[in-house]
């Protein structure tokens, strides 16, 4: 199910490219390839070793540079970043990359993820006398690294990078460098590849294939990768790591072509509607998916239950996003203008609906009527990962548990409200076992399994407050 219908929004994409000739153009591409990471705003900083000139702007990558904005940033190396507000407001001033211009040099910066210390970091550097321009917790990485004051560039970056906490993929760049850096628990994914003699960093592996890159590893936690005319060099900044994957990459967010930690997300997905008909089996006609990251695992489903697989809701691509509209009732709308039922396949069939999530449950219960609506005699919905039943705070627009069903009601109450014949989830072990434990000796395989049960993998810092007070506020 896309993001912008369940109102359930994703991080961002990161993608740079040093020691190309066309390095503005093939950044280009790559954003693109990851779009469906960020559609708020696009913008991308370039180099041609002597200064970085950058273009940014709200809307989608295509339009934010369809009047020949790229002419104006040649160069050989290059970021970019395609958004979605997780802090910070929807403006101008927010999209990324930033560009910093000092009296002897300039820095770039773009991120993908959340810091959960970001508010006591500002408040600590305004104390200071710290200036912020925009709202963004990104900012606050380059006033920590002003005030390092090592005499060395990459080590203010260190100094910096260990003060800051949540989850966060960064993407800088110098006029001599561009540079990469993971959290220490790795939340969000981060790959490197290759061109002949350029290498290419990117939120996603979808997007080297996309520019004819060779993969050549991930990005690790707690790493600091430096690329400039030397080469590739890996350093740390921390060996105290701990992988939590976020497993709705696995389940959600990332493309079906992308390898995450060396697992293809569509396998990943395929596996766990699997194991679904192997917990949830039930007798019906046919198996359809919500489009389009539920399709893999409806076809899973379907494989092992020995029931046909068919297209039930087709998705129209043609519409405007509507994640940005603020009433339920637009969202609702969005909905209906979104997905469409098929008659002639679900009219008077016992339907099993794979979904990967249910959020609100606003979606789930339109497109349960969707299919009512189009003949179907019984709608069975199956969801392929635990009920989501806790907030994210590395990185996706979920803070509060009031906003989540599964946080307020029971299985059987959800049921109900969304209108099917039954409701069953994927177990937490069985979407563990179906993403395929890429760090076995980790808990959870090396994933972050906070949004099920409530586990973070890290203190919750300036939203633990407010997050054990909404748990007392639930319990009373």
């Amino acid at each position: 199910m896309l993001a912008e219908i369940k109102g359930l929004n994703e991080e961002c994409g990161i993608f740079g490219v040093w020691n190309h000739p066309a390095a503005t153009e093939i950044t280009y591409y790559g954003l693109h390839s990851l779009q469906h990471r960020g559609q708020e705003g696009a913008g991308i900083v370039s180099t041609d070793g002597l200064t970085l000139k950058g273009h940014r702007n709200l809307g989608l990558l295509a339009d934010v540079f369809k009047h020949g904005e790229l002419d104006g940033l040649k160069g050989t190396g290059a970021i970019g970043h395609v958004r979605y507000a997780t802090a910070g407001g929807k403006s101008l001033g927010n999209v990324q990359p930033f560009l910093f211009h000092f009296q002897n040099s300039s820095l770039a910066l773009a991120h993908n993820g959340n810091l959960i210390n970001a508010s006591s970091l500002r408040a600590e550097l305004e104390k200071e006398g710290a200036i912020f321009q925009t709202s963004s917790d990104t900012e606050v990485l380059a006033h920590l690294i002003k005030r390092s004051q090592t005499g060395d560039f990459i080590q203010d970056l260190k100094v910096a990078l260990n003060r800051v906490k949540g989850g966060f993929a960064y993407m800088l760049l110098t006029e001599h460098a561009m540079i990469a850096a993971l959290d220490p628990n790795g939340f969000r994914p981060l790959s490197i590849g290759r061109i002949g003699d350029s290498y290419v960093v990117a939120s996603e592996t979808c997007a080297f294939e996309t520019v004819g890159a060779e993969f050549v590893r991930d990005v690790e936690p707690g790493e600091l990768i430096v690329i400039d005319d030397d080469g590739l060099h890996i350093d740390v900044f921390t060996k105290e790591v701990k992988h939590s994957i976020c497993s709705m990459e696995y389940i959600y967010f990332a493309r079906p072509d992308s390898n995450i930690a060396g697992i293809n997300v569509h396998s990943a997905r395929k596996r766990s509607g699997k194991r679904l008909a192997q917990e949830a089996f039930v007798d019906a006609d046919v198996v359809t998916g919500v489009p389009d990251s539920s399709i893999s695992a409806a076809i899973g489903y379907a494989e092992e239950s020995g029931l046909p697989y068919e297209l039930g809701l087709i998705k129209n691509r043609y519409v405007a996003r509507t994640f940005i509209e603020p009433s339920q009732e637009l969202r609702e709308q969005g909905v209906r203008m979104k997905l469409s039922a098929v008659r002639g396949v679900v009219e008077g069939k016992r339907v099993v609906m794979i979904d990967d999530s249910i959020v609100r449950g606003t979606t789930s219960k339109r497109i349960v009527q969707l299919l009512r609506e189009a003949g179907a005699r019984e709608v069975h919905v199956r969801i392929a990962s635990p009920p989501l039943a806790f907030p994210c705070f590395y990185g996706i627009d979920i803070q509060t548990r009031n906003e989540l069903i599964a946080a307020n009601h029971s299985v059987d109450e959800i049921c109900r409200i969304i209108g099917a014949d039954s409701l069953t989830y994927l177990s937490e072990e069985g979407l563990v076992e179906a993403v395929g434990k890429p760090y076995p000796n980790e808990p959870y395989g090396g994933l972050c399994m906070a949004y099920f049960n409530g586990d973070y993998p890290t203190d919750l810092y300036d939203y633990e407050a407010e997050y054990l007070k909404s748990l007392e506020d639930q319990k009373n």
